[in-house]
């Protein structure tokens, strides 16, 4: 049985443990992902990427969602789409971009991606579904691997399915397997059991997420399923430290001063990444994971989400933290 501290190989790319950042969408730009490297994180995912918005050249989707910082590496870039030749064109970007491996979306639930035939309705047009996969590696030459879910209602195995011909078929590196059924989104309890199943089925590595929550739930995944490494999604969110106890590099929770520390390097990094105006705007759904682990009282979190700036935001962190620290 794998230790979550073991280094392992992802299509010839050398990772240095079985912690994996999930791709998280809105979220996983190049900071967040560094922070989870700083950490431990052996591999993290960037959010999910559009394939037409990098291939007809959109600049914002370019310059903002390409930036990968020097010291995270390996990171895989998450793209999402339903056309086989756009992208092989998105492929080639990401790689002359520096990714080191491309992980293909083909289980998101929201109905926005869905109603475009990308994300989860690929597993229902599996012909589709290989042909893309097939592309992302053609139009790259990197490693390629796909996020799946078993279907999209509750006793389908249409991901399940997917999933062999994509080895079989595309050569995919690995799947990355959440075992919730699309509709579901993130309720439900995991079904580990069948991502087990898949394990022993599949010849390449299978990375399991969903409902790794706390440190146990992850180490328990792991142990269940056999799975390669596991994919620690929301319970990472503003909670960079689980990747260090998860590692055996600390012992229980972080200070108040070390939160305070962290949740101002992340207002620089988003500073720089998107200027004050809009990293104000951008930091509102990050305030409050930091908060919690803080126990601000829910005012002060109320101000910290319609804080005008950051500098605005920054002030009341030190002021309500600061009892708390003496």
């Amino acid at each position: 049985m794998a230790s979550l501290t073991d280094p392992w190989q992802l299509g010839g790319v050398a990772i240095s443990n079985r912690l994996v950042l999930a791709p998280l969408a809105g979220i996983g730009n190049w900071f967040v992902r560094l922070q989870a490297r700083r950490y431990g994180a052996g591999l993290t995912v960037s959010e999910m990427v559009s394939s037409f918005g990098l291939a007809y050249g959109n600049e914002r989707t370019q310059r903002e969602f390409l930036r990968i910082d020097p010291e995270e590496h390996p990171v895989s870039m998450q793209l999402f789409g339903h056309d086989a030749d756009v992208m092989r064109e998105a492929g080639r970007i990401v790689a002359e971009a520096g990714a080191d491996l491309i992980d293909l979306n083909m289980g998101c639930p929201v109905r926005k991606v869905c109603k475009s035939g990308a994300g989860a309705a690929l597993l229902e047009d599996p012909d589709r579904a290989v042909a893309i996969a097939r592309a992302a590696a053609e139009g790259s030459g990197l490693p390629v691997t796909v996020k799946l879910r078993p279907g999209r209602r509750p006793g389908d195995r249409d991901g399940v399915e997917l999933a062999h011909r994509l080895v079989e078929e595309a050569g995919v590196a690995g799947i990355a397997f959440h075992p919730r059924h699309a509709s579901q989104r993130h309720k439900g309890k995991p079904d580990y059991a069948l991502a087990a199943e898949l394990v022993e089925a599949l010849e390449v590595p299978v990375i399991v997420s969903g409902g790794l929550l706390s440190d146990e739930r992850a180490v328990e995944a792991l142990e269940r399923t056999g799975a390669e490494a596991v994919m620690l999604a929301r319970g990472s969110l503003g909670n960079p430290w689980r990747f260090e106890r998860l590692l055996g590099l600390r012992e229980g929770e972080p200070s108040v001063d070390e939160v305070i520390a962290e949740l101002e390097w992340v207002i620089e990094r988003a500073e720089e990444h998107l200027g004050p105006e809009r990293a104000g705007r951008y930091l509102r759904k990050f305030y409050p994971w930091y908060a919690d682990r803080l126990s601000l009282p829910k005012e002060v979190t109320g101000r910290l989400v319609t804080a005008a700036t950051t500098a605005e935001a920054r002030g009341l962190i030190r002021a309500c933290a600061a009892p708390q620290a003496a």
